[in-house]
């Protein structure tokens, strides 16, 4: 038996089998055709980026996860992204901006970030999303959302939740409080973590005022149905805040109009991109699956760090979270196999050749069985190796044996038929 070699993957990453590809085959391909209905047209990022450049784009999070090494041809550093939008945005800002707005970008990529080990995150990230650049307003935003609902409903999701925030709601209340770096960072990541007792107990020694307390007390709180609107407008005094509450009430409205309000959860007291994005967030859960598969919002300044502001919203899958969360429904929806492994015995082997080519030009996927065995060792690698049929070709007669491999049910078609077409596999 020969030596095993270690082969153990850095922490983090993955290696795909093929069913497992399939799957995210289908993904891409379902979500691309959804993007390509409403309009958006696909960019190709590079894989590397100079880190100054790239940094430009990114929050201080995304800095501290970037990988980042001397590239030995120019003495700079480089860097693989880990997100794709800042990509996006440097490209609409420098490569396209005497082109008229607005821009429908959409991408498929893998990106690297920085984890803690402890954590057991992954490191590698398949992104699969889409730029709205040179738009504002409650109907751009909505229209992320909607088209956040369709692609899951298009691959299989039934049971899922579209959680919106907005950030200059929370804005409104945080930005005046009268803290330091330190405190407001507690404050913030309290409300977060939505513990509401430790909140509580965290504002009896800050220099608040009683509304400043009520205000943030209230944020915990502000998480359901479209109810919490009403409550937020009853809490919240302030008028920043109150404008991002009518911003989001235009939003939800075109969203009943897409008719998906069904899939719609308010959480005002939600700090994700807190620092990065400008007005509406939102991430998407699917039951019984505790990680976000998609997240997006408004980012209206990013652009104009590379020179050319302009209003923009977008989101992404996680393809990685999309796929296990998704599993056993992509077991019915992907294609995981081969059509045809084509058998034939003897030593002449151009009839079985010809015919793999024209059932090729007919549109199936076909393997020859070259290695030498016998019918039954043949039918039993199909099966392991998932192919739909294994056709039997006997030299000596017309017929053919076509054999299912889910049942082994058997059935027999001439050669005529299947060169003509008229039999479908």
């Amino acid at each position: 038996m020969p030596n095993t070699i270690e082969t153990r993957l850095p922490t983090g990453v993955k290696d795909f089998l093929p069913v497992k590809t399939a799957k995210l085959d289908y993904l891409q391909d379902t979500l691309r055709s959804i993007y390509r209905s409403w309009g958006f047209r696909p960019v190709a990022p590079a894989v590397l980026e100079d880190l100054a450049v790239l940094e430009l784009g990114l929050g201080t999070d995304l800095r501290e996860k970037t990988f980042r090494f001397d590239d030995r041809q120019t003495g700079r550093l480089v860097a693989f992204p880990p997100d794709i939008t800042p990509q996006v945005a440097r490209i609409a800002a420098t490569r396209m901006r005497e082109m008229p707005l607005p821009f429908r970008l959409c991408y498929n990529g893998r990106v690297l970030r920085h984890t803690e080990q402890r954590l057991g995150k992954d490191r590698e990230i398949f992104q699969s999303g889409v730029e709205l650049i040179g738009l504002s307003g409650p109907e751009a935003d909505a229209e992320m959302i909607a088209m956040a609902v369709k692609c899951l409903q298009a691959v299989g999701a039934t049971e899922f939740t579209i959680d919106i925030g907005q950030v200059e709601f929370l804005r409104g209340i945080l930005d005046d409080l009268p803290l330091d770096a330190a405190q407001s960072h507690t404050v913030r990541t309290a409300i977060a973590a939505k513990d509401l007792s430790g909140l509580r107990q965290l504002l009896k020694d800050l220099p608040l005022s009683d509304q400043q307390r009520t205000e943030l007390l209230a944020l915990p709180r502000l998480y359901g149905g479209r109810e919490i609107l009403s409550q937020a407008r009853q809490s919240i005094t302030n008028l920043a805040s109150q404008k991002a509450l009518d911003n989001l009430e235009k939003v939800l409205e075109i969203l009943t109009v897409y008719g998906i309000e069904d899939h719609i959860t308010l959480d005002l007291g939600e700090m994700r991109g807190f620092d990065y994005h400008s007005g509406l967030v939102f991430q998407g859960f699917l039951s019984g699956f505790g990680r976000a598969v998609c997240a997006g919002g408004r980012y209206d300044g990013l652009t104009a760090r590379y020179g050319f502001p302009a209003p923009a919203t977008g989101f992404a899958f996680n393809l990685y979270n999309l796929l296990f969360a998704l599993d056993k429904i992509l077991d019915e929806r992907a294609e995981e196999g081969t059509d045809l492994l084509l058998f034939s015995s003897g030593q002449e082997k151009a009839p079985a050749q010809r015919l793999a080519a024209t059932l090729r030009n007919q549109g199936y996927s076909v393997s020859r069985d070259i290695i030498e065995r016998n019918q039954t060792a043949s039918l039993d690698y199909a099966r392991r190796m998932h192919y739909r049929y294994l056709l039997v070709l006997d030299a000596s007669k017309e017929e053919l044996t076509l054999i299912r491999t889910a049942d082994g049910e058997k059935t027999s078609v001439t050669h005529t038929a299947i060169e003509s077409g008229q039999f479908q596999f």
